[in-house]
């Protein structure tokens, strides 16, 4: 694990509370460039990265269904298997402000415990092997967003929940 993402790593155990040790994901003669992000919700993650995955969830996609949470999920984990974004779960979290609630300076505890539960709920599903609903999405915006340049650079994969998604 990276340096940078140890603190974002601590902040997701102490608030959701799944502090155990991360599973590798590759073994040997196994390149992260041979796993492609398809496989990426069949990769075994536990402890740290799980929390922060529920943690992503709570923040960006509570209230938007399981599909919609889903689907936020599956965009975190394509970014960490893509090359262009950090390597792990949490790293991806934490890249540059990429994730609204990470930066926004409110507090980050998860207080609602069912949307917490939830979260938790459902990133244990995706991270268990279910499919990816999104087909490689890597960016998604709120369907309630403003229109920028950025939207139409990307291919639109469709909506999940209150969100937009694009490759």
């Amino acid at each position: 694990m990276r340096p940078s993402s140890i603190l974002p790593t601590l902040a997701a155990c102490l608030a959701i509370g799944a502090c155990a040790p991360s599973i590798a994901s590759e073994g040997p003669g196994i390149s992260r460039a041979a796993v492609q992000p398809a496989e990426a919700a069949t990769r075994a993650i536990a402890g740290p990265e799980r929390a922060c995955l529920a943690e992503a969830i709570y923040f960006e996609a509570r209230g938007t269904g399981e599909n919609g949470q889903a689907a936020v999920a599956h965009v975190v984990l394509n970014r960490a298997e893509h090359p262009e974004f950090p390597d792990d779960v949490c790293g991806v979290i934490a890249d540059r402000c990429q994730f609204s609630y990470r930066c926004n300076g409110r507090s980050n505890a998860l207080n609602n415990s069912q949307a917490r539960e939830e979260a938790k709920r459902i990133a244990a599903q995706v991270l268990s092997g279910a499919p990816d609903i999104t087909g490689g999405a890597l960016f998604f915006h709120s369907n309630q967003a403003r229109s920028t340049g950025w939207f139409k650079t990307r291919p639109r994969v469709g909506q999940f929940g209150g969100n937009v998604f694009y490759r």
